[in-house]
């Protein structure tokens, strides 16, 4: 990443699609106008910004994610396919071009630093054990076995932004809420409280499941 506090970055503004760093971002790329953001990006440092727009207003984020292109493929018809990386988050301060592709000057945002090391991690284990929760009963209510992945991040920041990428696909609103977000304990704190109320739907619909299947059971005794 950039040593400079500010610089110009080409956008990709996507509908209701909010990139979280360290987080990966297929694309398919088959617009002109993008089609030549792609070169343009793989000619110099391969990262631009990825900003969610709302289906609804039509309006741009101010707050996005850099994100750096690792893999490219171009088919024949002049296509791209693309896998891309979060890297750092944004804000927009101003668009300095709209053709042939959006591009603004933007300031790279970091999360405030933490006072309190102790209370940050234990909201952490407290969201860890209510996201295992949440997997174990849907697994369950599914009626197959559901897992985490083994390379779920640790550390409160990473594991805060692993949650937010990973919301439910219609939850877009609340995922920029989240990476707007630049303290760490608050962003947690919320996410505790979204699993903690699907932790409890989930757990009433287990006991529920449950005393049915016995239900049917006694029917069949008798």
């Amino acid at each position: 990443m950039s040593d400079y506090a500010v610089r110009e970055l080409p956008l990709f503004p996507l509908p209701d699609v909010v990139l979280f760093p360290q987080q990966l971002l297929p694309l398919h790329i088959f617009e002109s106008r993008y089609r030549m953001l792609l070169q343009s990006v793989l000619e110099s440092d391969k990262r631009f910004g990825v900003v969610r727009i709302d289906p609804e207003t039509r309006e741009m984020a101010d707050v996005g994610c850099c994100a750096e292109v690792l893999q490219h493929q171009t088919t024949e018809d002049g296509r791209s396919y693309i896998v891309s990386l979060g890297q750092q988050r944004f804000r927009v301060l101003n668009i300095t071009r709209e053709t042939p592709f959006r591009s603004a000057m933007v300031t790279w945002m970091e999360d405030e630093q933490v006072q309190d090391h102790n209370g940050l991690n234990e909201l952490s284990d407290s969201v860890n054990h209510a996201l295992n929760d949440v997997i174990t009963l849907t697994g369950k209510l599914q009626g197959r076995d559901v897992a985490l992945p083994d390379d779920l991040p640790d550390l409160p920041r990473e594991l805060s932004f692993w949650i937010g990428a990973h919301l439910d696909q219609h939850a877009a609103g609340e995922q920029q809420a989240l990476l707007e977000l630049t303290d760490t304990h608050e962003r947690l704190k919320r996410q505790f409280e979204m699993l903690d109320h699907t932790r409890r739907q989930l757990a009433a619909r287990t006991v529920l499941k449950d005393t049915l299947a016995d239900s049917d059971t006694d029917s069949t005794d008798d």
